[in-house]
């Protein structure tokens, strides 16, 4: 490991398929930052089970996940992938983590407040505990920097809270990361409500394109997507359906939103709606070809996500001990 590069750490969870947002919004940037940077790109399954996963589709997730990460550019080589459950460690440190954190910080998540007041007491413990989870996975990497959209910064304000406290406890053990948000992040909305992000846990299905959708299917979404009465075609917050679209194109084609409009000078909203449609399905045909032929070839991606895991089990392992014998364990 280089040791003059600092380090970043991101995962995924396999709860459900990937949308256009996920991939514009954090893997087609995770792909920059593999030479600058010694990553840790992880699939997430633990965090995925804070909801009942059907056994099989979470096997199958996890899989196609690792795939996407790879075809989309992400090199094994150069970055270690890996599959969190694969890491004991990741739970372990979350319980001595959790011993350090307070109720009142886990009640104050956000997401753990909108979801409590949806499922009342039935909500399950792990989606109150999770955030802990989370910062154990970025501290056992003396993660230097998180990836993080507007709505993870909470957690990562937890995580350094907690390896503060850690550290002021115990003395120094764990870096305190900072949040990096890339300068060309691309926030994709719905195509539904374009005032909301795209999710793939939306119940209409026309609110969101999935990376592995075919052709037909993005051309059809992408028809239906709303717009607005106005018809002309401007990058402003009064028309958030029609930016939304502009903003798609200019996060695949690298293009600033004032390059997009000049070629819809006097062109309604058919026009740009085919040539967003074209382009994501000329961006995304050879990633799901490669995505393919991956998944094809189980001992190429056995291979890739177990030196992942060996790696990754060296580096945690590591911090864990530290963790163990400062809390006064006695060494195993």
């Amino acid at each position: 490991m280089d040791d003059k590069k600092k380090v970043i750490f991101s995962g995924i969870q396999p709860s459900g398929e990937l949308t256009i947002g996920n991939y514009l919004g954090a893997i087609k940037n995770w792909v920059k930052l593999q030479d600058q940077y010694d990553c840790f790109f992880c699939v997430v399954d633990l965090h995925a089970i804070t909801v009942r996963q059907v056994p099989a589709d979470l096997r199958r997730r996890t899989l196609e996940l690792l795939a996407i990460y790879i075809a989309a550019g992400i090199d094994p080589d150069k970055n270690t992938l890996f599959i969190q459950s694969h890491v004991p460690a990741h739970s372990e440190a979350a319980w001595l983590l959790n011993c350090n954190s307070y109720m009142g910080e886990l009640g104050r998540m956000t997401q753990y407040k909108d979801k409590s007041q949806k499922m009342g007491d039935s909500i399950i413990a792990g989606l109150f505990n999770y955030p802990v989870l989370m910062a154990a996975d970025i501290l056992l990497y003396n993660t230097d920097l998180v990836p993080v959209g507007k709505d993870q910064t909470q957690h990562l304000e937890l995580a350094r809270d907690i390896a503060q406290r850690f550290n002021n406890t115990y003395s120094p053990t764990f870096v305190i990361p900072e949040g990096y948000i890339p300068e060309e992040g691309a926030k994709i909305m719905s195509l539904q409500e374009p005032t909301k992000k795209m999710s793939k846990s939306d119940d209409n299905q026309n609110s969101f394109i999935l990376l592995l959708d075919p052709p037909e299917v993005i051309r059809k979404k992408v028809s239906r997507a709303v717009t607005d009465g106005i018809g002309v075609v401007n990058y402003t917050d009064e028309q958030p359906g029609v930016k939304n679209l502009i903003n798609i194109i200019c996060a695949i084609k690298g293009l600033k939103p004032e390059e997009v409009l000049e070629n819809y000078k006097g062109k309604g909203y058919a026009e740009l709606k085919s040539d967003v449609a074209e382009t994501l399905i000329s961006e995304l045909a050879p990633l799901q070809e490669k995505v393919k032929s991956i998944l094809s070839d189980k001992t190429y991606l056995e291979d890739i996500y177990r030196k992942g895991a060996d790696k990754a089990n060296y580096i945690a392992n590591k911090t864990l001990r530290k963790m163990q014998k400062k809390i006064g364990f006695i060494p195993r």
